[in-house]
């Protein structure tokens, strides 16, 4: 017998439709803040940013491919990380297959880490993704646009925070340095480039696809200690098997592998469902 509240089928019926006016009022707020984001001031893009990428080195505007608009998904990969990011992987596991979707409405899509390419193109294809990723390694950009924090080589901000406010809400940040997760948006007029747009942390959640459907799923998200979540290729071959609905534990077929540790640990905060 289950813990959770049980009712009729009417008594449901009203509860979901008190959350469906909730739910509509989400969505209206949703689409006046896209409207709001598309009337932010753009900045044009004044340095000469440089990318190594599979078909040689290419400026930020070069990345456009002849479009008008751009998406950057800034994925965690350090120069001296051996894979990438558990957390920006699932991410990518989520917008991969919409990229041909974003190209065909005159939008450029286009990941950016600082590893070195090679190990970019290797990664990429160990896990499957048909995704432009390019190495920003050597440029400021990456510091510029606040997901590498190196307080040595620019000052530390990340979610529109400088260091002195990030400390005060995290003693971690104090000498941390290290890859922070985000994404940004930019716009070409001719030659010239904008910037027209940055999230960070939770401020993107709603692209972490993941997440929105297990906001949906019975348990909502349920992250726990997340020993459950690895990098998609990780995963035991029990993983599909059936899991024990009030402990979200495995049956007795066999236990998941141990907890996932993402190449980053120690960093100062996430893009989970953490603030």
């Amino acid at each position: 017998m289950t813990d959770h509240k049980t009712g009729t089928r009417q008594e449901w019926l009203a509860a979901r439709l008190e959350l469906l006016e909730a739910e509509k009022a989400l969505t209206r707020r949703s689409d006046e803040l896209a409207r709001q984001r598309r009337e932010l001031p753009w900045v044009r893009v004044e340095k000469d940013y440089r990318f190594a990428t599979e078909d040689g080195d290419a400026s930020l505007r070069d990345l456009f491919g002849g479009r008008s608009q751009m998406l950057v998904y800034h994925f965690m990969f350090d120069p001296d990380w051996a894979e990438g990011c558990p957390s920006c992987s699932a991410v990518t596991d989520g917008f991969a297959g919409s990229i041909p979707h974003f190209e065909h409405h005159d939008v450029a899509f286009v990941v950016v880490s600082r590893a070195p390419l090679g190990k970019l193109v290797a990664y990429k294809r160990r896990m499957g993704w048909d995704v432009r990723w390019v190495s920003s390694l050597g440029s400021s950009f990456n510091y510029d646009f606040h997901v590498t924090a190196d307080l040595a080589v620019a000052p530390v901000e990340y979610n529109y925070k400088d260091q002195a406010q990030l400390e005060a809400e995290n003693v971690a940040w104090r000498d941390w340095s290290g890859e922070q997760p985000g994404m940004s948006a930019f716009a070409r007029d001719g030659d010239d480039v904008f910037h027209t747009y940055s999230a960070y942390s939770r401020g993107f959640d709603g692209l972490w696809t993941m997440w929105q459907w297990l906001d949906r799923a019975p348990l909502g998200r349920n992250e726990g200690d997340r020993s459950w979540f690895h990098r998609h290729d990780e995963y035991p071959a029990t993983a599909g098997g059936r899991r024990d609905i009030r402990t979200n534990r495995p049956d007795s077929s066999g236990g998941m592998a141990d907890a996932v540790t993402c190449s980053m640990t120690g960093r100062p905060s996430s893009t989970g469902s953490g603030t």
